[in-house]
């Protein structure tokens, strides 16, 4: 893996999903160094918090630029922006998901395909966009923000399994396709359980929205982990104590898991609160609900 752009030095770093969760919890912690910010998300009033909230923590500058990950052209603006104010992007994010609950036969195909689209298609669009700004620079770092759901199954999560086991691939690959360049890094960060407004701001045709499982990690932690990966780039990371304990148990003892996994998700996993279908934010933004961290304990 190339050597680290010098942290000491102000970074451009854009950041997808930078509206809510993760990705506004990594812009806080980048502008605590002093970075130059690209916040893109498709709500343009979260976005503004999130970046006054940036500039208050010692952002030398920030670019709100409102657009979807899976519309090519207007991520295409956005990096140009960057490059136009700047002069180079250093750094790109992509904390940019939605999610959906229920059974494959009853999540609406539409729904589903959105879910897959977001990690899928909007990875590959990022990538489509940023690697030929990398390749012109000599250097550039892109950061997926993947899931312990990336490399494991879990019952009532069939579209986010399948968006995560998508990118995490998508990733891989864009590793491969990235070794002819020494200064260009391509990274995931996979997460457990995380307190942010995913899961009560998702779909749900299971009757429940859901919430994180334990432990649960607080967004500024996982944003902690994603800050070291730019500091010493790795191919993949684990933000969850135990995700490789999980990992092995789903690999390794595959009917023990299966029979566990249910039950557990259900009483872990699900809130329980009785909630009609919804498509909650998967088509678009719904900026109330949008935040730093959920609602749950957090360590």
């Amino acid at each position: 893996m190339p050597t680290p752009t010098d942290p000491a030095s102000p970074q451009t770093v854009l950041i997808t999903g930078a509206s809510s969760g993760i990705g506004r919890a990594t812009a806080q912690q980048l502008a605590g160094r002093g970075s130059r910010l690209v916040l893109v998300a498709r709500g343009r009033e979260p976005l503004a918090e999130a970046a006054a909230e940036a500039l208050a923590a010692g952002a030398q500058a920030v670019l709100v630029r409102p657009a979807d990950v899976t519309d090519e052209d207007a991520i295409q603006a956005a990096v140009d922006d960057a490059v136009a104010e700047f002069g180079r992007l250093d750094v790109v994010v992509h904390a940019a998901q939605v999610m959906a609950y229920g059974r494959i036969e009853d999540v609406p195909r539409e729904v589903y395909e959105q879910v897959v689209d977001v990690a899928v298609h909007g990875t590959a669009t990022v990538a489509r966009v940023v690697l030929p700004v990398f390749r012109k620079q000599g250097a550039g770092h892109l950061v997926v923000v993947n899931s312990l759901l990336g490399s494991i199954a879990a019952p009532l999560m069939g579209s986010y399994v399948t968006a995560k086991w998508g990118q995490l691939g998508l990733v891989r690959v864009l590793q491969q396709e990235t070794r002819d360049e020494p200064g260009i890094s391509v990274s995931a960060v996979q997460p457990g359980g995380v307190d942010t407004p995913i899961y009560f701001q998702g779909a749900t045709w299971a009757g429940s929205t859901g919430r994180p499982p334990p432990p649960v990690y607080s967004p500024q932690r996982v944003a902690r982990a994603v800050l070291s990966t730019l500091d010493r780039p790795r191919r993949i990371v684990q933000a969850g104590l135990f995700n490789s304990l999980f990992t092995a148990g789903f690999r390794l003892v595959p009917g023990v898991f299966d029979t566990l996994v249910g039950p557990l998700l259900q009483r872990m996993a699900m809130a329980n609160d009785d909630v009609p279908p919804t498509e909650g934010n998967v088509f678009e933004s719904k900026p109330a609900g949008n935040a730093t961290e959920g609602r749950w304990r957090s360590i």
